[in-house]
């Protein structure tokens, strides 16, 4: 049976995270938030836990794990080497929502990895994932606690809709304050290179003329080659500015529509969320989908951004969203 606990996200009582952290030591699943998204955690050097969450999410095996830490002290044992990159990139974003990606220890099992020689690790910014990791003792790998290819869980409520069979312990702290996945980058070399766009932008890594990572660097990192973010209800992007206009027509058409814009949905159409720039629409695009679904709309309509800044990833997420 799956347990609440309801943790205050500024000031996490320690007493109220000892449960989840032992259920952690043990090889159980627990999901807890982090500024990103909310994630399940299992201990990421018990092959037979990781295997456990990869059963509960329906997360293809190839499809690598991030490792989470409370700093970078703790990635003694899980990666080959720190390197002088790695370290810079470290001591600037941690904790924060950057994932490294390097030659990864001999203990670091194969099903953590995803088969590959690399390990994916980061330090979340959130002081429940902070307390909780360092109550439980142990890294944590924690993929988004949902079901593979569903939208990524930014509540407790989330989580408990996909996965409340499947997870001993959900942590309750609030809603996440990012609302997309961390940028991953593979810190191996001299410069980085982003594997994954996400909340750190490469703009403020200073790579914004960087070409896309190929298809082969992005074997190494976690959730950039598989259909994700899905819900129920079909989604179109629109244009800037034009969300309304297509939302109005798809609802002349017959359709139950929902829209996603800056402005307010002409009438016949649902009005899901409204928002003013990009980091805005990262916050609450996940819980917008969703709700989408519970409305039991047929089409959701999202006005797109500038790809740039954050922008470059809420449109990958909504494109992968929209993939039929």
């Amino acid at each position: 049976m799956t347990r609440l606990v309801t943790v205050d996200p500024d000031r996490p009582d320690p007493a109220r995270l000892e449960a989840p952290a032992a259920a952690l030591r043990a090889g159980r699943l627990v999901a807890f938030p982090t500024e990103t998204v909310y994630g399940l955690g299992a201990h990421a050097r018990d092959a037979q836990a990781v295997g456990a969450l990869f059963a509960a999410k329906g997360r293809p095996a190839t499809n690598p794990l991030i490792v989470h830490v409370p700093d970078g002290a703790a990635l003694g044992g899980l990666v080959a080497s720190v390197t002088p990159l790695a370290a810079a990139l470290a001591d600037r974003w941690w904790p924060g929502p950057l994932t490294l990606v390097l030659d990864a220890a001999p203990s670091v099992p194969a099903v953590t990895t995803g088969g590959l020689s690399t390990v994916a690790v980061r330090a979340p910014d959130h002081p429940v994932a902070e307390a909780l990791l360092r109550q439980a003792g142990v890294p944590v790998a924690a993929p988004s606690a949902n079901t593979s290819g569903r939208p990524s869980p930014t509540r407790a409520e989330h989580v408990h809709a996909d996965l409340a069979a499947a997870v001993d312990w959900i942590v309750d702290g609030g809603a996440c304050r990012v609302g997309v996945e961390s940028t991953v980058v593979d810190a191996r070399g001299e410069v980085p290179l982003v594997l994954r766009e996400g909340a750190v932008t490469r703009e403020d890594l200073g790579v914004t003329g960087q070409a896309a990572a190929d298809a082969q660097a992005q074997r190494h990192s976690p959730g950039a080659r598989f259909r994700h973010y899905a819900p129920a209800c079909r989604v179109e992007i629109a244009p800037p500015g034009e969300g309304p206009a297509r939302a109005g027509g798809l609802a002349a058409a017959g359709h139950r529509v929902g829209l996603v814009a800056r402005a307010a949905p002409p009438a016949g159409v649902t009005e899901v969320g409204t928002f003013g720039d990009a980091r805005d629409l990262a916050v609450g695009l996940y819980d917008a989908l969703r709700r989408a679904e519970r409305a039991e709309l047929e089409v959701l309509v999202v006005e797109g951004v500038p790809e740039e800044g954050v922008g470059r990833a809420v449109m990958d997420r909504l494109r992968r969203a929209a993939q039929a």
